[in-house]
């Protein structure tokens, strides 16, 4: 059985016992959530339920493992002629969660 989800502003295909990386949520480690809105439904991989815009009276639930941080990317700006150079530093947080159960 596989869902998909939408969270961060980005859809995600899950299934159940899978460990998901996300955009970072606003939650505490351990607590539990539920994506409610959810796009495409399938037990078998044969019959779809294919929402308009979500399907109706289903969820996702998840728990939440960790939150972290990403490799560092360096961002470079630099005009030539000018003595302009500059190197920004960036790492994206994350939230890692595991698909408890699709109902």
């Amino acid at each position: 059985m596989y869902a998909v989800i939408t969270t961060g502003g980005k859809q995600y295909l899950v299934k159940k016992g899978e460990k998901l990386q996300v955009e970072l949520l606003d939650l505490e480690v351990g607590k539990s959530l539920d994506f409610v809105p959810m796009l495409v439904s399938s037990e078998d991989g044969t019959d779809f339920k294919i929402g308009t815009p979500d399907v109706s009276g289903m969820k996702v639930t998840a728990k939440v493992l960790e939150h972290g941080r990403g490799e560092k990317i360096s961002v470079i700006k630099y005009k030539r002629k000018a003595r302009y150079r500059k190197n920004v530093g960036h790492r994206q947080p994350y939230t890692i969660l595991e698909i408890e159960s699709i109902s």
